[in-house]
């Protein structure tokens, strides 16, 4: 077999388009391989689909291809240009690439399964191209995953922020499926409009399918949740984990307070995490300081008794008995004579419609701690990233469920 037989083969040409040539240079281990087309040949319009005359040729243009032979190897071709009578002179689609890529299909098909596999770095590495060129790959595959996206309903939202650098402005909004696991939206910044601009892109039927968004107490996603939702405020539910966190603080901070007024040599020193984990996680290090000290006169004994004891509301079945056990935990908090704790409890009852609505829907943001979790993995394998946009896509690639790959005629 001839060598022009033997990539027209391996690039897949078909009518009109023909091999010119192939250029072997040794030195540098690269093909490269010329295509044409027979004159006098009709295009059709990209636009519409009518076949009209040719126009004239674009510059010639260099798509890099799958490596053969462990040479790297590029397509050159001059693209027709076609007249169409409705659109004007328009370039026609080329079977091999898509508009404005610099990469053959089967290139690209191939780059998104490495990109897949490892990091930027490494996949750069493998496919012999420049980290620009690795990220113009991802960023292509996921426009084309975003726009093939089905407009279907997400019933049950998962909303969290995650850093996206250092300071108070390099966040990103995580908006995902709590059913499927995957990631829906990444936007960009933790206010309103970060959230807000999700709902925005989603229809009135999806917006009408939402039954419920888990997130934490933050006022910019109360926000959006209760302007672009039907009902919204029915269907925020507040995330059990993100209420513990405040309940927890205040325990560390009567810790911290009576520690100080203990003076040297207090019981208190050292037990910092004995008090803050859940009961039935506590490292068995912690045990021996926390059984002395939970049933002493201590502040601190106190505050971390009641921390244990608002986490049964969650394992109400009813509504009612839970507002009911609500009631009596925070007459108790209350009256604990310990500030943090009922700065927390007057907190939690400002709150209260989101942590009852969890009755209704049972759902809590496990799920987008989950995906957090894999997204900070990401991160450090990438050892950051250029901006919040890169940062975006990143995620999208690898934990959006989108179909990344182009369509190979």
């Amino acid at each position: 077999m001839r060598d022009t037989d033997l990539y027209r083969h391996l690039l897949g040409l078909v009518a009109p388009w023909s091999l010119e040539g192939v250029e072997l240079d040794v030195a540098d281990q690269r093909v490269d391989v010329r295509v044409e087309h027979p004159r006098g040949h009709k295009w059709p319009c990209p636009e519409c689909g009518q076949e009209g005359p040719l126009h004239d040729h674009a510059e010639e243009r260099v798509w890099r291809h799958l490596d053969s032979c462990q040479f790297q190897t590029f397509l050159h071709a001059r693209p027709p240009r076609v007249n169409c009578p409705e659109h004007g002179v328009r370039q026609v689609r080329l079977p091999w690439a898509e508009p404005h890529s610099r990469f053959t299909l089967l290139f690209e098909r191939f780059a998104v399964d490495v990109l897949k596999m490892t990091n930027t770095e490494a996949a750069r590495f493998i496919l012999g191209i420049s980290w620009d060129e690795a990220w113009h790959l991802m960023e292509r595959a996921v426009a084309r995953g975003m726009d093939r996206k089905p407009e279907e309903v997400v019933p049950l939202l998962g909303v969290d922020e995650k850093s996206a650098g250092t300071g108070q402005q390099n966040y990103v909004t995580i908006i995902s499926n709590l059913e499927s696991g995957r990631v829906e939206e990444v936007t960009i910044g933790r206010d309103s409009a970060s959230l807000a601009t999700c709902f925005d892109s989603l229809n009135a039927e999806q917006l009408a399918g939402i039954e419920a968004v888990a997130m934490d107490m933050s006022k910019s996603y109360i926000s959006a949740t209760r302007k672009k939702l039907p009902n919204g405020r029915d269907k925020i539910v507040f995330d059990r984990f993100h209420l513990m966190q405040h309940v927890n603080k205040a325990v560390d901070t009567v810790r911290k307070q009576e520690n100080k007024a203990l003076g040297k040599g207090s019981v208190l020193a050292g037990t910092k995490y004995a008090w803050l984990y859940a009961y039935e996680n506590l490292p068995a290090k912690y045990w021996p300081k926390l059984w002395q000290l939970r049933n002493s006169d201590l502040k601190t004994a106190r505050a971390w008794a009641i921390k244990e004891n608002i986490r049964h509301l969650w394992s109400y079945k009813s509504e009612a008995w839970a507002e009911k056990f609500w009631r009596k935990w925070y007459f108790w908090a209350t009256h604990s004579r310990l500030e943090p704790v009922k700065k927390a409890a007057k907190t939690l009852k400002n709150h209260l419609y989101g942590i009852m609505n969890f009755f209704k829907h049972r759902i809590s943001n496990g799920p987008a701690e989950g995906i957090n979790s894999r997204i900070g993995t990401l991160w450090k394998s990438a050892c950051g990233f250029r901006n919040k946009e890169r940062f975006r896509t990143v995620i999208l690639f690898h934990l959006g469920g989108l179909d990344l790959y182009p369509v190979t005629h």
